[in-house]
């Protein structure tokens, strides 16, 4: 392997201070580009992040992308971009970790050195997860709006049905975005009623949950709203496999310890999800874990091994919704205790788990959820009863919190 880039003194010769230490940043996703543009604010200078893509998505519009409300077009930028500033972005992909060295390692065969790492990977999607679902996914009547390239297909499904069933499935597992696959079940029901088709078509939506919404406060709103459209809400049960040519899943029944097997015209699924798989691999990830995720303290977001590592987003073993609204808070507290452990300070910041979901229940209504590590809600709009569906919060939904996330929020500004 060549020597350590970017940065060739060894690790813990850099100046004192919070602008001489380096910080690497593995992934160049919301909670990477968040991180670094707060550290380029604060004054910190050597900030590296290593990001091979060269497209940045806003990925919580897919699902009114796959709904017919937004274009695919408008969820992307180039990662150039969005890149802070003054940030050293090196475009390759980290394979390994040795936090003995302070060293990740890459694809191209790269050692990258550190004084402080970022770990924000990101999620992996498995679709080998499920038998048959990455020989379907795309065809086959089978869409998902887990992947840019698949979005759009579903907003087809969607328009192309007149009658029959339509299945809308949940993986067991953590899983970023936790309404998205019942929000897209309300978006098609309510474009069936609206074009007078929806006593024709039976919808099915399938979570591996006792209830169907993990903060209860939401679960009778949901209720009424899944009970309005006539869809059977199948609890306890996930999907299993599926038959593309058949047109058919396999459903378990987890309470019940039964399955049978369903017939689809339409099937939107969720992969399951995990941490990368060198993340699993590395030292970093969490024992406790078995998806991999990397291990952080709940509170701080520092790893409680490594105490010059800290972790955030999606691949962080958190027990709170892997949200975007998620990353803006856990950037600030992380953003704060990576300066104060530069300047040989305890940490000065606390994560609450505060989350958000956006549930969007119509073509132009949405709920707000917002809740706590306890499943509290934790409203922070004023005045406002985001407890209803409410036409002014899907233009939130829409267009306020696209705008807030590429010009507030990737700038480092909230």
């Amino acid at each position: 392997m060549s020597s350590p880039l970017p940065f060739s003194h060894p690790p813990g010769s850099a100046e004192r201070g919070s602008t001489g230490r380096r910080v690497l940043i593995v992934g160049g996703g919301t909670a990477g580009i968040t991180v670094a543009a707060r550290l380029r604010r604060a004054g910190v200078t050597q900030v590296t992040v290593l990001e091979p893509s060269a497209t940045h998505w806003y990925q919580p519009l897919w699902t009114l992308v796959g709904g017919g409300r937004a274009r695919l077009e408008s969820t992307r930028r180039p990662e150039a971009r969005v890149m802070p500033e003054g940030v050293n972005w090196v475009r390759d992909a980290a394979i390994g970790v040795d936090p003995g060295t302070r060293t990740v390692i890459t694809a191209a065969g790269r050692e990258i050195g550190y004084d402080f790492l970022v770990m924000a990977p990101g999620i992996q999607l498995n679709w080998q997860g499920v038998p048959g679902m990455a020989e379907t996914v795309g065809r086959d009547g089978v869409s998902s709006n887990y992947a840019p390239e698949h979005a759009p297909h579903t907003w087809d499904l969607i328009r192309e049905l007149r009658s029959g069933t339509a299945v809308f499935t949940q993986p067991t597992g953590p899983f970023k975005c936790g309404g998205a696959p019942q929000k897209i079940a309300y978006l098609a029901a309510d474009h069936w009623r609206r074009q007078g088709r929806l006593s024709d078509i039976r919808i099915v939506l399938v979570i591996p949950d006792p209830a169907i919404f993990k903060a209860p406060t939401w679960v009778p709103l949901l209720e009424r709203v899944a009970g309005r459209y006539g869809i059977e809400v199948l609890l306890q049960s996930e999907m299993t496999a599926i038959d593309g040519a058949r047109r058919q899943l396999t459903i378990q029944d987890n309470a019940a310890g039964e399955k049978q097997v369903l017939s689809y015209d339409l099937l939107h699924t969720v992969p399951p999800q995990s941490a990368p798989d060198w993340v699993k691999a590395s030292p970093l990830a969490d024992p406790a874990s078995p998806f991999g995720y990397v291990e952080a303290d709940r509170r701080t977001l520092i790893h409680p091994r490594h105490p010059n590592v800290f972790a955030l987003g999606d691949a962080a073993n958190l027990p709170t919704s892997k949200t975007g609204a998620a990353i803006r808070k856990q950037a600030a507290v992380l953003v704060a205790n990576l300066l104060a452990a530069m300047d040989g300070r305890p940490p000065v910041s606390a994560y609450d788990g505060y989350t958000s979901c956006p549930l969007v229940t119509a073509r132009d209504r949405m709920l707000l959820a917002e809740f706590d590590y306890d499943l509290r809600p934790t409203p922070t709009v004023p005045v406002i009863d985001t407890l209803k569906e409410r036409w002014d919060m899907w233009l939130l939904k829409r267009y306020g919190l696209p705008a807030l996330y590429w010009h507030g929020m990737l700038k480092g500004r909230m």
